[in-house]
């Protein structure tokens, strides 16, 4: 049974604009370029959030899933929730490693592609796919990636009936091994643009197309229907949810305290799974944001003003959080303070790329999150420190790393859990520089670090080098439209 119970973030065109959750997976843009998120969430109890923690990973996302009336067939959740057999650990595809006394990292990176983005999008695209059996149509997802999200989607969404596949990712701002991992991907309904230009540039172009009338028009002449696979798409941030919820019930069932979650944060989709377990009661103090020097998320939260008007996106060693429009921001507006708020605050954004909110909007912000950020050099002496304790971890965790610190600093009692969002193999030339062993490309740096400290590569990426890369061309933004029209043409 589908359950209406979708809203957009900035109010609907009517008053029964409920959506369920199929209808806003497979059609994510909301009333007046908003984004679409749950009408209101459950409360849990004492009682009930106990029961949940005696559940094992699978266990929890369905009873969670349920509560959510999200509506999906149980056979297909279990089908969608098996691909997690295919991750490092049978037993969980998040897994805890205490790493300090008070501090455990949550490995999110054990899926294909290394890095968190597989956790929601291998279940994501068993659910699509279902949802869109026995269509007429066949499906488009377009994709905007900062590194990880696209070889996650294409990694999802390969060689699937009736789907195809665009990425755009900017093309001198991604590893060698994110590139390679899209660049390689030889699956024939799958497409790869790298753009001149940044990230945000690249979210820009998939916004304006998925609004456009023109686009739209084009494709249904062709009987193409539009979806996306950013964290716009809220079955996404479902499946993220989970994994929040799973990490405070399992230290908090050892510790007997609330939890810290600090999560690396560019496009906010990851703070704000963990968010959503928050206001459903479990047993999370605080999210603490760790942003690098693009700290637009931490100027905000700090004091209420998100203003990009005079700012440039600078490039860092940490490039998934190299954003300066994080796109859930809205979702979490739209929780604190409803749809109007929220739509008068985005078309400040829109319009003069600045937004306020009072110190009354503020203080409730600041009750879920605080935030602070980590500059390149302090990210390097943190990925060495941590090495030579035998931890070896990705910039951005270092950036939470560097978050974990000023807590313990501030004098901190609560355990806290760090979300560490890639594999270290994503940016081994980063922590090439780190350990001192030079200015190495990526496969020199990968056998280097491999060598000196005794860590395995995982067969994913060191195949990576030997495949030949059949997506190599790149194009400027105003570019992008006409040449997704053509190969939709087979042109």
């Amino acid at each position: 049974m589908q359950f209406k119970c979708f809203c957009g973030t900035r109010g609907a065109k009517s008053e029964d604009e409920l959506k369920s959750f199929q209808e806003v997976v497979l059609n994510p843009n909301a009333p007046f370029g908003g984004l679409y998120t749950l009408n209101k969430l459950p409360r849990f109890s004492q009682e009930e959030i106990e029961k949940f923690a005696t559940l094992n990973y699978k266990e929890l996302a369905r009873g969670i899933f349920a509560c959510l009336n999200l509506g999906i067939d149980n056979e297909l959740l279990d089908k969608a929730l098996a691909l997690y057999d295919g991750f490092d650990e049978i037993e969980s595809p998040a897994p805890l490693e205490q790493i300090e006394e008070d501090l455990s990292l949550q490995k999110l990176y054990c899926g294909p592609t290394r890095a968190f983005k597989d956790m929601a999008l291998q279940p994501f695209g068993e659910i699509f796919s279902s949802f869109i059996e026995g269509s007429k149509e066949q499906y488009l997802i377009l994709v905007a990636t900062s590194g990880d999200t696209g070889p996650a989607t294409l990694e999802s969404f390969a060689n699937r009936k009736n789907i195809k596949v665009i990425c755009l990712y900017p093309k001198s701002g991604t590893s060698d091994v994110q590139r390679l991992q899209m660049s390689t991907n030889d699956a024939e309904n799958v497409k790869v643009f790298g753009i001149d230009g940044d990230f945000d540039m690249a979210q820009s172009v998939l916004k304006e197309l998925l609004k456009e009338e023109d686009f739209q028009k084009s494709l249904k002449e062709q009987n193409i229907a539009l979806s996306a696979a950013n964290s716009v798409n809220f079955g996404r941030i479902a499946f993220q949810m989970i994994y929040h919820i799973y990490a405070s019930l399992k230290v908090y069932k050892e510790k007997q305290k609330e939890v810290v979650i600090i999560v690396p944060s560019g496009n906010f989709g990851n703070a704000l799974g963990a968010f959503y377990a928050k206001m459903m009661g479990f047993p999370i103090k605080k999210i603490v944001i760790a942003s690098n020097k693009n700290n637009i998320l931490t100027e905000f939260i700090q004091t209420g003003v998100y203003d990009i008007s005079n700012k440039t996106l600078q490039k860092t060693y940490s490039p998934a959080m190299d954003i300066l429009k994080s796109s859930n921001v809205e979702r979490v507006l739209f929780a604190l303070l409803g749809a109007k708020r929220t739509k008068e605050l985005m078309e400040d954004l829109d319009r003069d790329r600045v937004y306020k909110i009072t110190q009354e909007e503020l203080g409730k912000i600041q009750k879920y999150f605080s935030a602070t950020f980590c500059e390149d050099e302090v990210c390097l002496e943190i990925l060495k420190e941590y090495a030579n304790k035998k931890i070896i971890i990705d910039p951005h965790t270092a950036c939470g790393i560097k978050a974990y610190l000023e807590l313990k600093e501030s004098k901190e009692e609560n355990p806290m859990i760090l979300c560490s969002t890639a594999e270290w193999t994503k940016f081994a030339p980063t922590l090439a520089r780190a350990f001192g062993f030079g200015e190495l490309g990526d496969k020199e740096a990968l056998e280097k670090i491999a060598q000196n400290y005794g860590v395995q590569i995982p067969a994913q990426i060191s195949l990576l080098f030997n495949k030949k890369e059949v997506h190599t061309q790149s194009l400027q933004k105003e570019e992008v439209k006409v040449n997704m029209l053509k190969w939709l043409k087979g042109e």
